[in-house]
């Protein structure tokens, strides 16, 4: 039933092979690209159904397999990502701004990037959410955008990231959150690489200096014997 009305509203296409009957993709250790962005997106798919389901195991708590389904969910998503998500969500340009929230936005802002805006930003924020709210949700260029990389190119384009800057510079943010996780997880994985047992003494500046050259290897691999002499005579 769920599925026929995701179709019957366009939310689910339909081709070959695109409605089979899934489940919640598992989050890997490390990277996002191959783990957590495909859990994500599956979760986004079936979020509906999903909350479905949930409201189920709560009206009826007794049933074992229930209860296994929902110990299943909170070890695939953690609280503060799934938090991140729903205030995130609060951004969405789909079906013209439906879920707009700006007490989830700010919200999203002093849990999760309260380091990148000074106080007095955070303070002018919701304000330049009800002025972005009245303009852009009638304005003719945002009416068939339906992602958030849409809605920064399209303000972008349209100079309105200049006036919304601060809303512009959070959706920025939120686009480039699952980049420095990822980033972040691969650095740990490098480390447990570069430094191990037999370089457990290893100093502060050349343990930083291996890490780089090991994680940009595609950079260094660039870097000549001959480019590294010349900039050794230089230091002299």
């Amino acid at each position: 039933v769920e599925v026929a009305r995701m179709i019957d509203t366009s939310e689910l296409e339909t081709c070959r092979g695109a409605n089979q009957i899934g489940t919640l993709q598992r989050v890997g250790d490390t990277r996002w690209s191959s783990s957590h962005l495909n859990s994500i997106t599956s979760l986004m798919r079936i979020f509906h159904a999903t909350c479905v389901v949930l409201d189920n195991i709560s009206a009826d708590g007794s049933n074992f397999t229930q209860h296994s389904q929902l110990q299943e969910l909170n070890s695939r998503f953690d609280k503060n990502m799934v938090e991140l998500l729903v205030l995130s969500s609060a951004l969405d340009p789909k079906d013209s701004f439906k879920s707009f929230s700006v007490d989830k936005i700010c919200s999203l802002l002093s849990k999760f990037y309260p380091e990148d805006f000074i106080e007095q930003e955070q303070i002018r924020l919701p304000y330049e959410l009800q002025h972005y709210a009245i303009d852009i949700f009638q304005h003719p260029n945002f009416g068939s955008i339906f992602t958030l990389s849409e809605l920064c190119q399209r303000l972008a384009e349209t100079g309105k990231a200049v006036i919304y800057s601060l809303v512009d510079r959070l959706i920025y943010l939120v686009l480039t959150h699952p980049v420095s996780t990822a980033t972040t997880e691969r650095t740990f994985s490098a480390m447990n690489i570069i430094k191990n047992k037999l370089r457990s003494k290893m100093e502060y500046d050349y343990l930083r200096s291996s890490l780089v050259l090991y994680i940009k290897r595609k950079i260094t691999e660039k870097i000549t014997t001959y480019v590294i002499i010349d900039d050794f005579c230089t230091m002299k």
